[in-house]
């Protein structure tokens, strides 16, 4: 049976372990690469710390990248890659940053840089996309990509929770770190939608590129407004074809979700990715995007496919976030009372709460002019 090393010892290392040495059939586990000392490791005969000994040693036929550091584990994924080792990897950060340079050097070395469980843990999205649907057309995918923040919109609804409560209550169930900013910034989202804006025309929008807004900011009326004008506020990560069809555009925000949309439905810490394609239509992948064992399933799946299967190749570039010129912007726009000139835009539903009124308006341009009269402005999906 072939052999593989794994590159860090964190939440997901762990969990690629216990599946490695219990249950698969798959690879033997040689290594456990971790520059720390752990005591108590299951796995302690296995334990090294100098990363040189996997790059030598002939029998390591893949490297399992779960280090969660950025430089270091690309810098080490690139050597395992020069040293002929496949390298699969859930680090969301070192694929939508370095991404086009590893798969170009996988490409080179005649082994495989695969990365299922970067974006959707055990959802097989990155696979649909790259072998089920890489011969249709893929125009838009939009997302709920990140737990965290699902399940404090969540609770924000159902409960009538503040923010800080929904968000202390994440953290006390484990869902939440206790530096929540990554999940609740967007820049979890932002991350895995800089990879998913890669699949629709070979494009990667690099993560600084795309406008980024979390809900950190989410004024409470806006979930009791959004409910009675029929929607949820949850956070998208957005990549689609711009109008003219000459580039795509990435945007990471909280948007409303009408009751009729099918991500309407996905709470808690669920995950939810709509595909639009131009031949096979919508295509919707659900499921639990976190949590150590979902993930590491994805990484064994991906072990399979580098092991014993047939990689397509991903020929990925840098590109440009294009901006949709000329497209209408439908809003929930939540203001102060009634202001001034909101009879100017053309008004679908509205209705009030606590003294804040929240309207859906066919299109958004030009609502800057109502000023401070404004408390949040969301795109609907």
């Amino acid at each position: 049976m072939k052999k593989v090393a794994v590159l860090g010892f964190g939440v997901i290392g762990t969990g690629v372990c216990k599946l490695l040495t219990e249950s698969s059939s798959i690879a033997v586990l040689k290594y456990i690469c971790d520059l720390r000392d752990i005591p108590g490791l299951p796995y302690g005969d296995k334990h090294i710390k100098d990363f040189n000994i996997v790059l030598n040693d002939p029998e390591i036929d893949a490297v399992i990248e779960v280090t969660g550091a950025k430089r270091a584990a690309y810098e080490r994924s690139l050597e395992a890659i020069k040293a002929k080792k496949s390298v699969i990897t859930s680090n969301k950060e070192v694929v939508a940053e370095y991404g086009v340079e590893l798969l170009q050097a996988a490409r080179e070395n005649g082994v495989s840089y695969l990365f299922e469980a970067a974006v959707g843990g055990a959802i097989p999205l990155i696979r649909t996309l790259r072998t089920s649907l890489d011969t249709d057309e893929i125009t838009r995918i939009c997302g709920i990509l990140n737990g965290t923040t699902n399940y404090i919109l969540t609770k924000m609804k159902e409960n009538g929770e503040t923010y800080d409560d929904a968000l202390l209550d994440a953290q006390k169930l484990g869902y939440a770190e206790p530096d929540p900013s990554a999940d609740v910034k967007g820049l979890d989202t932002c991350r895995k939608t800089s990879i998913l804006s890669a699949f629709i025309d070979g494009g990667l929008i690099p993560p600084a590129e795309i406008d980024t807004t979390g809900i950190d900011n989410t004024p409470d009326c806006a979930l009791t407004l959004a409910a009675a004008l029929g929607g949820k506020i949850k956070l998208l990560g957005v990549a689609e074809k711009t109008p003219d069809g000459n580039g795509v555009s990435a945007k990471v925000a909280p948007c409303f979700i009408p009751e009729n949309n099918v991500l309407y439905a996905v709470d808690d810490v669920y995950n939810a990715v709509l595909i639009k394609c131009k031949n096979s239509g919508d295509v919707l992948l659900y499921g639990r995007g976190a949590g150590a064992i979902p993930t590491a399933a994805a990484i064994m799946s991906d072990i399979n496919e580098a092991l014993y299967g047939k990689t397509s190749e991903l020929v990925w570039r840098r590109a440009e976030n294009k901006t949709a010129a000329g497209k209408k912007r439908k809003a929930f726009v939540i203001t102060k009372g009634v202001p001034d000139g909101i009879n100017e835009f053309r008004i679908i539903k509205e209705c009030t709460a606590d003294k804040s009124h929240g309207y859906i308006i066919e299109d958004a341009s030009g609502i800057e002019k109502l000023g401070s009269d404004i408390i949040a402005v969301y795109d609907v999906l």
